[in-house]
Parts: C-alpha cells; sequence; structure tokens
C-alpha cells in the first residue's frame, strides 16, 4: 500500500514544520510578550501599591481634618453656649429691672388712688353728716313742730356718728 509508505514523509515534514512553528511562537511569546506583559503587571502593582500608600496619607490626613474640625465644632458649640447663658442673664435682669419699675409705678398709683379713695371718703363722709343733719333737722320739724338750730343738729348727728 503506498499510502502507508508514504506516511513516513508527510508526517516527517509536518512534524518539521510543527516544531518550527512552535519554537516561534514560544521565543517569540516566551522572550517577547512574556516581558512586556510582566513589565505591565509590574507597573500596574507597584501604582496599586502607590495608590494605596496614596490614600492612607489621604485618610490619615482626612482623620487628622475631622478630629481638629471637631474640636473647632466644641468650642464653638461651648462658646454659642456660654453667649446663650449670657444672653439669658442680660434677659433676666432686664425682665426683673422691668418688673421692679412696673411693681414701684403700682404701688405709686395704687398709693394715688389710696389717697383718692381717702378724700373721697372724708368728702362723702361730711356730705352724710351735712344729709344726716338736714334730715335730723326735718324730722324733728315734723314730728315737733320745733324748729332746731343747725349747729345743734350737727353736733347731734357727729356724736352719734362718732360712737355708733
Amino acid at each position: 500500500m503506498p499510502q502507508i509508505s508514504q506516511i513516513a514523509a508527510t508526517y516527517a515534514s509536518q512534524l518539521f514544520w510543527l516544531l518550527i512553528t512552535f519554537g516561534i511562537l514560544y521565543f517569540g511569546i516566551g522572550k517577547m510578550m512574556v516581558p512586556r506583559v510582566q513589565g505591565v503587571m509590574e507597573l500596574r502593582e507597584s501604582q496599586i501599591a502607590q495608590d494605596l500608600t496614596t490614600a492612607e496619607a489621604a485618610r490619615v490626613e482626612a482623620d487628622r481634618t475631622e478630629a481638629a474640625w471637631n474640636a473647632d465644632m466644641d468650642a464653638a458649640r461651648a462658646a454659642a453656649q456660654a453667649e446663650v447663658a449670657a444672653a439669658k442673664a442680660r434677659a433676666q435682669a432686664a425682665a426683673e429691672a422691668q418688673l421692679r419699675s412696673a411693681d414701684a409705678d403700682l404701688a405709686e398709683r395704687v398709693a394715688h388712688h389710696d389717697v383718692a379713695i381717702g378724700n373721697a371718703k372724708a368728702a362723702a363722709m361730711v356730705n352724710v353728716q351735712t344729709i344726716a343733719t338736714e334730715a335730723a333737722q326735718e324730722l324733728v320739724q315734723r314730728l315737733s313742730g320745733v324748729a332746731v338750730p343747725t349747729d345743734a343738729a350737727n353736733e347731734a348727728v357727729r356724736r352719734q356718728l362718732n360712737h355708733g
């Protein structure tokens, strides 16, 4: 069979070209492409490490900044609370002063009104005494027909009012 005798020659040439192709691919990939890929990988790893270092430094700086901000906020909060307490104290003092002024004004007005009431009461008592004197004179005149002098009637009414 002639096909079988050609197998060795055919396969030998195919094996030759297979070895040449694999050799070219091996040296092409192994010597040219793999070092480039490894270089890229090392570059990426170093870039990632550098980025992580930068991020860690930024985090530390952010923590420091946050701590400073918190300290400033605490100080501002304490100052605001002190200002609020001072404002409350000032407002309370002003309210107390206003209240004392209003109390003094009211006390003065009450005193004036007490004096006015006393004067009105005294005037009313004089009027009551005068009216009582006139009524007593008229009653005595009607009942007994005797005219009582004004001074005597006034004295009798005064004694009666003072002693009940």
